[in-house]
């Protein structure tokens, strides 16, 4: 018989990142012997969009989606409105499945499932995501200086304690927080159970044997991508962490050496400002931008030459994971990205999958621009590395370990 478990997001399964970094995997563990319960807080106008497709998608692998409501307004009142949510939503499907464990994706979920495990005792399962008060503070979203968010993140890192200690098992996204936490001297315990699982990558998606060639073609066609173009490709959302700026101004490098040089945002998010930023570098006119569809991502990655993201470096960034550096890495297209960013420098240095810059500015840009120009990158090692560190079968073999592990006892 199946053992029953009960998944906690806050993201929602009809966001893009629910759709690549949760229901992969859970998809996996139903055929590991679980039968997983998702609860997960839904944004209204992504779940009008897109409930019906996500919907049969879990249904036909036999997962139970329960989705609730995510509230944004006011801030701090509506997600302490969406925990009471929540730990209503569960503890009533507890009574009815019983579950065995509990496994909360972030912080937000885990308040959930600490209750759990506190009244039930329910297995918990911690997947961190990353040092989460820390990157609020860092990303300048908590400001400190404000006795709320003062008290916000004091919250939140006494929580964080609680987690680490009464968790049967901590997952982390990088090796670099896993190190971090273990020299936590104030969590009780400590060396804490901690398994390191990336965000991994689809590699039956983003397989370059796979790509439609007239998909490609195609796509090349409607972005005036020429045969000898030379395209440097950013891939993702534009937000809080990654430096547009500095990432525009090693475009500009790469121009002044490579006439031909195009960069291709595929990307939702804030193209007028990607436009304006250009406007100011003179390279406004070499920016093609384009939303791409996720069906679509393998064959618009396969267009380009190499991949850039420069990711601001602070001290929360230790834990993070980018996805796109799995999913650049599976299609064998080389990145440029800095140092001081979770696991990115091992990544980039044991598989020699692309460049890493150590100092934001044009004379260390210029040695990039001449690296990537002059050395030679070997695809199907780079393939190789995206199969053995990203491989999402990996991942869920990791998580499926984790699980037969806490449920032994």
């Amino acid at each position: 018989m199946a053992i029953p478990v009960l998944y906690i997001s806050y993201d929602g399964m009809t966001d893009p990142l629910g759709q690549s970094q949760v229901i992969p995997y859970l998809i996996g563990l139903t055929h590991k012997g679980y039968s997983i319960t998702l609860l997960s807080c839904e944004k209204p106008e992504a779940f009008e969009k897109n409930k019906s497709r996500i919907s049969e998608l879990l249904k036909a692998n036999g997962i139970d989606w329960q989705p609730i409501p995510y509230t944004k307004k006011p801030p701090v009142l509506s997600t302490v409105y969406d925990v009471f949510q929540l730990k209503k939503k569960a503890l009533e499907l507890h009574t009815t499945s019983n579950f065995s464990a509990v496994h909360c994706r972030s912080y937000i979920a885990a308040l959930v499932g600490l209750q759990l495990k506190e009244k039930y005792g329910v297995k918990f399962i911690f997947d961190m995501r990353g040092l989460w008060a820390d990157e609020r503070v860092d990303g300048k979203l908590w400001n400190l200086s404000n006795p709320l968010y003062k008290s916000v993140y004091r919250y939140f890192k006494n929580k964080e304690k609680q987690f680490l200690e009464n968790a049967d098992y901590t997952i982390s996204l990088t090796e670099n927080a896993k190190q971090e936490i273990h020299q936590w001297s104030h969590i009780r315990n400590n060396p804490v159970k901690i398994a390191v699982i990336p965000c991994c990558a689809d590699l039956d998606l983003f397989n370059k044997q796979q790509v439609d060639i007239a998909q490609k073609s195609r796509l090349a066609q409607e972005l005036n991508i020429q045969p000898d173009d030379y395209v440097l490709l950013y891939l993702g959302s534009i937000g809080t962490w990654y430096m547009l700026e500095e990432m525009m101004e090693f475009f500009s490098v790469l121009k002044a050496q490579r006439k031909q040089a195009k960069f291709l945002f595929v990307t939702k998010d804030e193209h007028e400002r990607i436009l304006q930023t250009a406007e100011k570098l003179g390279v406004s006119n070499d920016i093609i931008l384009r939303p791409g569809n996720r069906d679509e991502i393998p064959a618009l990655i396969a267009l380009s030459h190499f991949s850039v993201f420069f990711i601001l470096p602070s001290y929360s960034k230790k834990a993070s994971s980018p996805t796109k550096q799995g999913e650049i890495m599976a299609m064998g297209v080389p990145v440029v990205c800095n140092t001081n960013v979770g696991d990115t420098d091992h990544i980039v240095e044991k598989y020699q999958s692309g460049i890493l810059v150590r100092s934001f500015n044009r004379e260390a840009y210029q040695d990039a621009v001449q690296q990537m120009l002059s050395a030679r990158f070997d695809e199907q090692q780079i393939i190789a590395g995206a199969q053995e560190y990203f491989a999402l079968q990996n991942g869920v073999q990791k998580y499926a370990a984790v699980y037969a592990e806490i449920l032994r006892h």
